[in-house]
């Protein structure tokens, strides 16, 4: 990639000249001298200085969300080229939660590993946080979780909506909440427990860390741990209540949970579940079989689909 943009890319992202001249290993003067001269070669200027460092003009915004698109673009084909030499064929990695696991994704990869059983595949589960970080780093192709708002100007990623999915409340049996229809406010006065939360360092991919619209929160919650087994031993034993996926309600009850029934009109948080894939992977003919595929499976196991 050309090392002018490169080094733009690295002022843009920094926020100031002497931040990027210390990640870029030059002096200050030699990186202000090339962005001077970027300048002379696009025929606007990019940069508006201030005390507080610098930040993009209109034009310098055109330019970095077009070379931002070139490096990755850059880096995938030399990703691709080396997936090529091995010469992988039919090999995806796929990031996922762990209810669109258990509900679609598990008979679908079982089906393509019978077709296919010497093409190499990668699943990752965690929450869609940690997916999106995987699959902006490329350690992934693609992910089925829910739609994250807020994210950050450079993660452009495209989002292909599925269907709708409502929280839903597990816990042992013979639990009191069990008993009759309930409240939030009554759900939410007992412990609670979730399966693969946020974790805080991935904040870093929104646009406001404080503000990440529709995530989950580990606020008020008496226990967290990325293994959905250890949040069932958890649920099993004490009175805490399981937040997951009322997706999921047929597992957890064949599990032995129950599901808390709600009274009609409580306002239970909806999500809307999707793949993530990066714009430029979807013209790959694998990651397009997929996507696909994916969308066949759900089809058929019964969420009604959503229109993209």
């Amino acid at each position: 990639m050309d090392k002018a943009l490169e080094q733009f890319l690295a002022v843009t992202e920094m926020g100031s000249f002497v931040a990027a001249a210390e990640r870029l290993l030059v002096s200050q003067p030699a990186l202000t001298y090339a962005m001077k001269k970027l300048e002379q070669t696009v025929g606007a200027k990019l940069f508006e200085r201030s005390s507080r460092g610098v930040r993009l003009t209109r034009f310098g915004e055109t330019l970095y969300k077009n070379a931002a698109l070139m490096r990755r673009l850059y880096d995938n084909a030399l990703e691709t080229i080396e997936r090529q030499q091995a010469e992988i064929d039919h090999g995806i990695s796929i990031g996922t939660g762990y209810s669109s696991w258990t509900l679609f994704l598990k008979d679908f990869v079982l089906d393509h590993f019978r077709q296919h059983p010497n093409a190499p595949i990668n699943v990752s589960i965690g929450d869609a946080m940690r997916c999106m970080d995987q699959l902006w780093a490329g350690d992934i192709s693609l992910f089925v979780g829910h739609q994250i708002a807020n994210l950050a100007r450079e993660v452009d990623i495209d989002f292909i909506p599925l269907c709708y999915a409502r929280d839903g409340y597990f816990t042992r049996p013979g639990h009191p909440l069990l008993d009759a229809p309930r409240r939030m406010s009554e759900v939410f006065s007992w412990p609670t427990a979730m399966a693969f939360p946020p974790e805080a360092r991935l904040k870093r991919l929104l646009v406001d860390a404080s503000f990440g619209g529709p995530q989950p929160s580990r606020e008020g919650l008496s226990f967290t741990s990325n293994s959905m087994r250890a949040c069932m031993d958890i649920i099993r034993n004490t009175d805490t209540i399981l937040i997951h996926s009322a997706l999921l309600a047929d597992a957890f009850i064949a599990e032995g949970l129950g599901q808390v029934r709600m009274l009609e009109g409580e306002m239970v948080p909806q999500w809307l579940l999707g793949i993530y894939v990066l714009p430029e992977r979807r013209s790959d003919p694998n990651v397009a079989k997929f996507i696909e595929l994916i969308r066949t499976t759900v089809e058929q196991t019964g969420p009604p689909i959503v229109a993209e």
